[in-house]
């Protein structure tokens, strides 16, 4: 099942892409524990995962992914989110979104 989602996640960028763009690198390596993926394209992107399962038990089964996406935007500057994405949810953090005030 990673594997289809980790595919589908791959196909659907190279499908958006423009045909100019290319893969300059590409790795997968998916186990029933978990999963680690990286890929990176000739416009700059570059997207990074690894997820593992978490909470073994069938029914509070979880995943939890740590990973991280770049790109060049049309200003020419680099855009870079860090994230978790886990039982609490997507977190993401990068330097040119807003944050929220403290409660």
């Amino acid at each position: 099942m990673k594997f289809v989602i980790v595919f589908v996640a791959l196909f659907a960028l190279a499908y958006a892409a423009p045909a100019e763009v290319s893969v300059v690198r590409s790795e997968s390596d998916v186990g029933p524990q978990g999963f680690k993926y990286a890929l990176e394209t000739s416009d700059g992107t570059i997207q990074e995962a690894v997820g593992n399962l978490i909470n073994l038990d069938a029914e509070n089964a979880a995943i939890a992914v740590h990973g991280s996406f770049s790109f060049v935007a049309d200003d020419g500057q680099t855009y870079t989110v860090n994230y978790v994405a886990d039982e609490n949810g997507f977190q993401p953090q990068g330097a040119h979104l807003p944050v929220a005030p403290e409660a």
